[in-house]
């Protein structure tokens, strides 16, 4: 039996001729924060998706609980215990907390074929749910367009996780946060994954990842760089590694040499310049002198 909750085993994806991903590889065990790293175009959103059953892989496979996979849909991951939070957090401003929290699958009550839902049940789940990661809600009928981004962000992690997520994906949840809303969602990711979740943290933001993740995986152009644990990798090294250090060095140096290039040129035309005035203060004395 193996270690890890989930593999990717060398996927790849295409949409015509582009490549979207190429043999990517990552794994991920119970209880392990994993960061997905890499710039906008990396192929990040592409994984995800694959992982979240909107894809199908092209090529090589995913192994869940030491069964291979293969999702006809998001249901079917989310039915096996896949629980990803996109960017817009699929919560709707006007609608109330509770509502959110329960969105399809309302708590119900009364005789078959006549059941209602049971409020009184769920603003008490939603409630609780919330204080017990340090949000007080006042009133569970209150509309989620009233709160923070961060409690809001919190909202919709704490709703995966109570429909029973095995791995929690979360795709960018810090983006477009302030630091005290990035830190409190932060927080509670890390209380997640102290649960015995596995948790894959996409972002862009190496400063928000590195406190908190136990392994990086970086991606670029659609291909793994590798997955790091956090003992074998510095917060600088994964920086130089998102920002393309090798390429910026490249740069650098070509930047240089243009740099020098021009230089000479200047040195040239001046060069030029003075010997086309000397050479008409010759011809000047010499016609005089004529």
């Amino acid at each position: 039996m193996s270690d890890y909750l989930v593999q990717f085993n060398n996927i790849s994806k295409f949409f015509g001729k582009v490549i979207a991903l190429k043999d990517v590889t990552m794994r991920l065990k119970k209880g392990e924060i994993m960061c997905l790293l890499g710039d906008n175009g990396a192929g990040k959103s592409t994984l995800i998706k694959t992982l979240a059953g909107v894809h199908k892989p092209d090529e090589g496979e995913i192994i869940f609980e030491d069964n291979k996979i293969v999702f006809d849909s998001p249901k079917d991951a989310l039915d096996i215990g896949i629980g990803t939070v996109y960017q817009d957090l699929a919560l709707v401003p006007l609608m109330s907390v509770t509502r959110n929290f329960f969105m399809g699958r309302e708590p119900q009550k009364g005789i078959p074929f006549l059941k209602t839902f049971d409020v009184e049940k769920a603003n008490k789940i939603a409630a609780d749910r919330m204080g017990q990661i340090g949000i007080d809600v006042r009133d569970p009928s209150q509309a989620v367009g009233t709160m923070s981004g961060g409690e809001r962000q919190c909202l919709a992690i704490s709703r995966a996780i109570y429909f029973g997520a095995k791995v929690l994906v979360l795709d960018e949840p810090t983006s477009a946060l302030g630091v005290h809303q990035a830190s409190m969602v932060l927080k509670y990711i890390v209380k997640a994954a102290s649960e015995g979740l596995a948790v894959i943290l996409i972002t862009h933001n190496v400063h928000h990842a590195y406190p908190v993740g136990n392994s990086f995986t970086v991606l670029n152009r659609g291909k793994s760089m590798g997955t790091f644990q956090k003992k074998d990798i510095s917060r600088e090294k994964l920086l130089s590694m998102m920002a393309g250090g090798e390429e910026l060095d490249k740069l650098e140096v070509e930047l240089q040499e243009m740099d020098r290039i021009h230089n000479l040129y200047i040195i040239m035309v001046i060069g030029i310049h003075i010997w086309e005035r000397n050479c008409s203060k010759r011809f000047s004395i010499c016609s005089f002198s004529i």
